[in-house]
């Protein structure tokens, strides 16, 4: 990445937006769309992984990077709760012009994440055999998948960093300079990968050092210009740097993200158990079917994180009724990803799952389309879910956020071991219990939001300004009659 691209985003190339003023969707909308190509980017660092693997090596080799990426949700759990954490706190301290707050939530952040990110990574090489022998890893692709999970996890600082950085980005308002960094990125991480792979023979751990170095050289420049970018805003006397107020409620926000993504990571890793069972061949299906599947769940995550820092900015500013109508465009445009994703698959499954299953593998195949066509017609309930969950996590309410969370996976896990055992239902079986956790849990984060919006998303009386939002009505109208 060169010197004049960072020069232009040091000088703000990519400005800090306030999501309090203009007309709700369009702010929406327009902020979200980048956060949604920084998803789309972010998710090629697997699916090349996986389908470079899958393409010059083989199936055994795609369910080696399949049968670890399991383990890694677990570290890219920690490191989405951070961003999370740091984002949400971010962004109210920007809605309320709290800038001195802000800074030093920041380097508090930045601070106590590297010293537990460096702790899990140790604990992590450690843990690496004893982890894969936990979920049942078949034998022919234990030293594949253990030889990717440990350079994987030796990368894992560069992956937190990134994450921290990214949602301090997201909190300021600019969702394109993410996007910037993972377009150059992970574009560069594919032709890393066919290199070390197609080229050098670097079998499974060729894609394990290309997403190392990938995201090294991301990290580092994502943090150089994070911190030139806060330098840029005012401040009233010198921001210190670390602050047990500020770790208190980031903790407050990030932990039970962190809890919430790590059970979830937890749950997939005992559903990954199941699938082993089943053999090299479903293992191998279902890595494929995950990994398209999780393109779109994280897609519409982009959007819910979008709200999120909507619903903090406009939280802090005290206009409760621009959370009401983000919500609204937030759904709309969560519905169009869900709705195309769903489409694509159903109409073309077993082209998108062949992509990735090159060696003529007909069981894993079929394993991997009959997954798609079970779960991807319930891709709009996600969506609703997840949007709802964004403006929960915004209000800090946390707890109703992990509540309707914890309850798809347990729902889920359940109805696995159920499905696939007691009803005889085998790898179907074990499908149908994504369907089944979405309904269940989507219905909960709807009732939980209608709570939350009739208590003013907890806003103070004394804080709300219905003024700014009468303002920005009579604007619009304005605008309208030109």
């Amino acid at each position: 990445m060169n010197g004049a691209i960072l020069g232009k985003l040091d000088r703000g190339f990519f400005m800090n937006k306030d999501l309090t003023v203009g007309k709700p969707a369009s702010v929406l909308w327009k902020y979200s769309l980048p956060l949604f190509g920084s998803i789309i980017f972010q998710q090629l660092y697997n699916i090349a992984d996986s389908f470079v693997a899958g393409r010059w090596i083989g199936t055994s080799a795609l369910a080696a990077v399949g049968n670890s990426y399991e383990i890694t949700l677990i570290y890219i759990a920690f490191a989405f709760g951070c961003n999370i954490g740091t984002s949400v706190v971010v962004a109210r301290h920007f809605g309320s012009k709290n800038y001195n707050r802000l800074k030093t939530a920041v380097t508090t952040s930045l601070i106590a994440s590297a010293a537990i990110g460096l702790a899990l990574t140790g604990l992590g090489l450690i843990g690496a055999d004893f982890l894969l022998k936990l979920i049942q890893t078949p034998a022919e692709i234990f030293g594949d998948s253990l030889e990717y999970l440990l350079i994987y996890l030796g990368g894992f600082l560069f992956l937190l960093i990134y994450n921290i950085a990214t949602g301090i980005f997201s909190a300021l308002g600019d969702s394109r300079t993410p996007f910037y960094f993972l377009a150059v990125s992970s574009v560069t991480n594919v032709f890393v990968d066919i290199l070390f792979v197609a080229q050098l023979n670097m079998g499974v751990a060729g894609v394990a050092w290309a997403t190392f170095l990938c995201q090294g050289v991301a990290a580092a420049a994502a943090l150089s210009v994070v911190l030139k970018r806060l330098k840029s805003l005012p401040e009233s006397g010198k921001a210190p740097l670390f602050s047990t107020d500020c770790l208190s409620e980031l903790t407050r926000i990030a932990v039970p993200s962190i809890l919430q993504q790590g059970f979830i990571s937890v749950g997939n890793i005992m559903i990954q158990s199941m699938i082993n069972g089943f053999g090299m061949a479903a293992v191998g299906g279902y890595s494929a079917a995950v990994k398209l599947n999780n393109m779109t769940i994280t897609s519409i995550t982009a959007i819910g994180n979008g709200m999120s820092n909507y619903t903090a900015q406009n939280a802090g500013a005290g206009i409760p009724e621009r959370i009401e109508a983000g919500l609204s465009a937030g759904i709309k445009l969560a519905g169009l990803i869900a709705l195309v994703f769903a489409g694509l698959y159903l109409a073309a499954g077993p082209a998108f799952v062949g992509l990735f299953i090159t060696d003529g593998n007909q069981a894993a195949l079929s394993a991997g389309v009959l997954f798609l066509r079970i779960v991807s017609p319930f891709y709009l309930v996600i969506a609703v879910k997840l949007i709802a969950d964004g403006v929960l996590r915004g209000v800090n309410r946390m707890k109703l956020f992990m509540t309707a969370t914890l309850t798809d996976l347990v729902i889920r896990v359940a109805c696995a071991g159920l499905f696939s055992t007691v009803l005889g239902l085998g790898l179907t079986g074990i499908w149908l219990s994504w369907p089944v956790g979405w309904l269940i849990a989507a219905s909960m984060s709807v009732f939980f939001y209608r709570t939350v919006k009739r208590q003013r998303f907890d806003i103070p009386q004394e804080a709300i300004q219905p003024e700014r939002m009468a303002e920005e009505t009579a604007a619009e109208w304005i605008e309208s009659q030109a």
